[in-house]
């Protein structure tokens, strides 16, 4: 889909100055197609670099990038492999992963769809019926107002047959198996409304009740409606991080290397993983020295060496040098699809949560029925007239109908969503701000969460001129993460790089040159025969002086300290958890004023830790960013991720926060709280109503297109009251 026909492009100004992006991509020319998962591209900018990146390549036929899932489909020469590719884009600045779009399934809003095309139905039929109502309640003769009746059956039969379908479905499907839902007496009060107006058309009688029944049908699938978008942007998790799994693999053989399924892969094979490629099984190093980015499954800031007889496991990132792994776990045993097992069992425990609709439903449903039958069975008792017994119990079904119920809570979560999101926060998930409201501890991740994701370089002033730029030189020359941070930190600082020459960089410990004859060293303790510290960063020797260390420090995420001090300002109790080492993350949490934490904590950690503080009865809202924290946010009672977080995080989480300070948090929790006063004023509301016009139309004074009425007055009060969801000042 290009530029142009993508809505999510729609509010970037910038797109339609890009050449690039809106020119033709697609070709006629067959190819293999690609889909890799851009979780950093946020604007105009990014695509065209992406699509015009790519585009430059002979081998690559066609390039779409689609901005709403940070993802660009690829169209390429079967003969290109996709690890080149994402070295070409890793090379422009753009960060890329191998995703299996199969994983992922069809992503278009059906449903949606198909629920506004019925409120149109039913909206455009109830506008034309209640048109030749007003005729009839006028006072129009009797060959006029029969008329008028054959008309309006004509309209609402087969716009309630079709708009009620999903009510008649549900319902049907619930009593088969012998239970009721909120669905029944809705399908219930439709068949019978419409029934009995069909009967007394045909009987020249003076009532009907098409608009009744079409009114009824407007309301209640504009409430469905409210209640799918609420929910409609929830993915799983599992899913997502599934489809982060490389599909195929470099297996070495007796007679070559061969590119084969993942699902192929043998324990034992020799599998090898080339520079800037994820590890597609977990294994042992028997070739190779590299460094590894394990920050997908432990979340360590730094990366680690890899030599032979190392052990990696999947999804870890290879970062210098190429490795051949022996095989000792693939498909569902390794360690990136153990994680998937893990956050998959979390989703569907949080899925088990039972909304407060639906509580109420349990126990409405089957009074409404006895209401009406009641009704019904009275009056036929006491007047032996079967037609006006059932008018009264009709009226009571329509007037008692969960209309109101139905928008309770779906009618506040949409305006609670609609004010969060200009606070720069998105509600992903249906039950979101009622979990929110009842959480009582935030966990936090550390790194890319409470801090940004880039180190930098602290304490320049202790170093002199000449060290500073040969530091600088030696940075550039190597592509390590800590090596770039260096690099990014000495270049703020306007340092000039020295004019260095045989620059070697030795994978795994560092880089070596000569600098005016002397000898210059960047990297670890041993390689500059340095002492060791726990600090992060890199040693700099040149000749023969003492090594000096280039400490690395996190610097704290826009907004931490207003978050933290406001939430513990207002008694919420704060925790850390990070995969990072013990003493980085002790560093954040005294910097932040957080007594509870713990580092060097593994995805499994984080879920346990989570289970504990649910055991001790505690509700938690989870905020992290990184794939090893999927399992956290997806076993939360709450979670909220970044907008820069990884795929599977976002798709974890109930909340995704878009910008990248963190102070909406605190309005966050005061608007679900506030959300969920205005859901038990609803259903005050709803019930308030109840009291009053139940008795009415069980006495016989309300017909039932009086009900209709009375139903629709209480459903527009529960809207009104929904909106002041948008009112109140900030936490």
């Amino acid at each position: 889909m290009s530029l142009a026909e993508n809505p999510g492009f729609a509010a970037c100004p910038g797109c339609v100055a890009l050449p690039a992006a809106l020119g033709a991509t697609s070709s006629d020319r067959a190819g293999e197609t690609l889909h890799l998962s851009l979780p950093a591209i946020h604007c105009a900018g990014c695509i065209a670099t992406v699509e015009r990146g790519l585009m430059a390549r002979d081998d690559v036929y066609a390039a779409r990038v689609n901005l709403n899932r940070k993802q660009v489909e690829i169209t390429h020469s079967p003969l290109t492999p996709p690890e080149a590719l994402i070295e070409l884009l890793t090379d422009l600045g753009i960060e890329a992963r191998l995703l299996d779009r199969d994983a992922l399934g069809d992503t278009r809003d059906v449903q949606g769809r198909a629920l506004l095309l019925r409120i149109a139905i039913a909206g455009f039929a109830m506008m034309n019926v209640m048109l030749m109502s007003v005729a009839i309640w006028s006072g129009a003769g009797d060959a006029t107002r029969t008329l008028f009746h054959w008309l309006s059956a004509a309209i609402s039969l087969p716009a309630v047959l079709f708009a009620a379908q999903p009510f008649f479905r549900n319902a049907w499907t619930a009593l088969r198996v012998g239970r009721l839902n909120m669905d029944v007496p809705i399908s219930l009060a439709l068949i019978l409304a419409s029934g009995m107006s069909l009967f007394e058309t045909a009987a020249g009688g003076h009532e009907a009740y098409f608009d009744a029944a079409l009114s009824l049908t407007f309301f209640l699938l504009c409430g469905r409606y409210l209640d799918h978008r609420c929910r409609s942007t929830a993915r799983s998790a599992a899913r997502e991080l599934a489809a982060l799994e490389v599909p195929r693999v470099l297996r070495e053989t007796p007679h070559g290397r061969e590119t084969v399924k993942l699902s192929e892969a043998q324990i034992g094979d020799h599998i090898v993983v080339l520079p800037g490629a994820r590890a597609p099984v977990d294994g042992t190093v028997i070739d190779g020295q590299s460094t590894l980015d394990r920050a997908i499954l432990t979340g360590e800031s730094l990366p680690v060496a890899a030599t032979s007889g190392s052990a990696v496991n999947a999804g870890e990132l290879n970062l210098s040098g190429p490795l051949v792994l022996r095989a000792t776990a693939v498909g569902a045993d390794t360690s990136l699809r153990r994680m998937v097992t893990m956050i998959d069992a979390a989703e569907s425990a949080r899925n088990r949560y039972t909304a407060l609709a639906d509580r109420a439903a349990q126990v409405y449903a089957p009074v409404v029925h006895l209401l009406s039958f009641a009704a019904f069975a009275g009056w036929f008792f006491a007047t032996g007239d079967a037609r006006f017994s059932l008018n009264i119990a009709i009226a009571t079904l329509i007037i008692t109908c969960p209309c109101a119920l139905g928008l309770a809570v779906p009618a506040v979560s949409t305006a609670a969503a609609g004010k969060l999101f200009r606070a720069g926060l998105l509600v992903k998930n249906g039950t979101a701000l009622e979990r929110i409201a009842e959480t009582d501890v935030v966990v936090f991740d550390k790194t890319g969460t409470l801090t940004e994701g880039q180190l930098e370089v602290a304490a320049l002033e202790t170093l002199d001129d000449t060290a500073k730029s040969v530091a600088l030189a030696l940075a550039q020359n190597s592509t390590h993460p800590v090596a770039q941070a260096l690099a990014i930190g000495l270049d703020k600082a306007a340092i000039t790089p020295a004019a260095l020459t045989d620059i070697v960089e030795i994978a795994g410990k560092g880089l070596r040159a000569n600098f005016g004859g002397q000898e210059v060293l960047l990297g670890s303790a041993t390689f500059t025969q340095a002492t060791p510290t726990e600090a992060p960063g890199a040693w700099l020797r040149i000749a023969q002086s003492a090594p000096v260390h280039l400490t690395l420090t996190a610097s704290l995420r826009d907004g931490a300290v207003e978050v933290v001090e406001t939430l513990q300002a207002k008694g919420t109790e704060i925790h850390l958890i990070s995969g990072d080492t013990p003493a980085a993350t002790q560093a954040v949490a005294n910097a932040l004023g957080i007594t509870r934490f713990q580092g060097e904590q593994s995805p499994a950690d984080k879920v346990a830790y989570l289970d504990a503080l649910a055991a001790q009865g505690r509700k938690v809202l989870m905020v992290g960013d990184g794939l090893n924290d999927t399992g956290a946010l997806a076993s939360a009672y709450a979670s909220v991720a970044p907008a820069a977080a990884a795929d599977a995080a976002r798709a974890a989480s109930d909340v995704v926060l878009l910008g990248r300070s963190l102070s909406p948090l605190p309005d966050l929790i005061h608007t679900s709280r506030s959300a969920k006063r205005r859901i038990l004023e609803n259903f005050a509301i709803a019930a308030g109503y109840n009291a009053i016009v139940i008795p009415l139309a069980v006495a016989g004074f309300v017909t039932p297109l009086l009900a209709a009425i009375a139903m629709s007055s209480s459903s527009i009060t529960v809207l009104l009251n929904a909106m002041r969801v948008t009112r109140g000042a900030k936490s």
